[in-house]
């Protein structure tokens, strides 16, 4: 293994802990599932000694989208980053859609407003932004599609430069605020996310 994939995989994946994680993706499977639920609720409680970070799912409800759009044109996606929830309406409103995300770490790194779907991409690769390379200066320049790509499976682009919607193979993470401005689901929702999308879905995080 070359130390480039060195590096991603203890920046990103976190491969060490891979085994703990398997049963919340199992259960992630299912988009709507309350066991789910049951599982982010419980997972990861606060301890002052370990120093473990509670998920935040207490705003994990169902939404009507006409407080936030004016329309369902082309589909709509809104982005809660309060309560890490993901919800997805078709044009025509007959398929309605709730996935756990990940969201930034810090109010500095997160953007809000509205923009939308501009490219959709199947084993993306990745490039850290320059500000992302000035706080970690050995992360590598460049990573291919892969399992040690911080973008998982799937990627959607946006009308922001560096913002994106994607995967994530490193489970941990979702439910939490943990990324450095796009916003994670699990690799098996961003793929059906991704097919229920197109490129001009409208997106709007609050």
């Amino acid at each position: 293994m070359s130390d480039t994939f060195k590096i991603t995989r203890r920046a990103f994946t976190g491969s060490a802990l891979a085994s703990t994680t398997l049963g919340t993706a199992a259960l992630a499977q299912q988009t709507n599932d309350p066991a789910l639920y049951q599982q982010l609720k419980n997972e990861n409680v606060s301890n002052a000694e370990t120093g473990a970070v509670k998920r935040n799912i207490s705003g994990f409800t169902n939404k009507d989208w006409r407080p936030y759009f004016s329309n369902t044109r082309n589909g709509v996606i809104l982005v809660d980053t309060l309560s890490r929830a993901l919800h997805f309406w078709s044009e025509d409103q007959s398929v309605y859609k709730l996935f756990p995300t990940s969201v930034p770490e810090t109010p500095e790194l997160t953007r809000t407003g509205r923009t939308k779907i501009t490219r959709k991409r199947v084993g993306p690769d990745w490039r850290p932004t320059p500000n992302m390379l000035k706080r970690n200066p050995d992360w590598p320049s460049y990573i291919p599609a892969g399992p040690d790509n911080p973008l998982g499976t799937h990627a959607m682009y946006l009308t922001w430069k560096f913002y994106r919607i994607h995967g994530t193979h490193d489970t941990r993470k979702i439910g939490r605020r943990s990324s450095s401005g796009c916003i994670g689901l699990f690799n098996e929702h961003i793929e059906e996310l991704f097919n229920l999308s197109k490129v001009g879905t409208q997106v709007l995080l609050i």
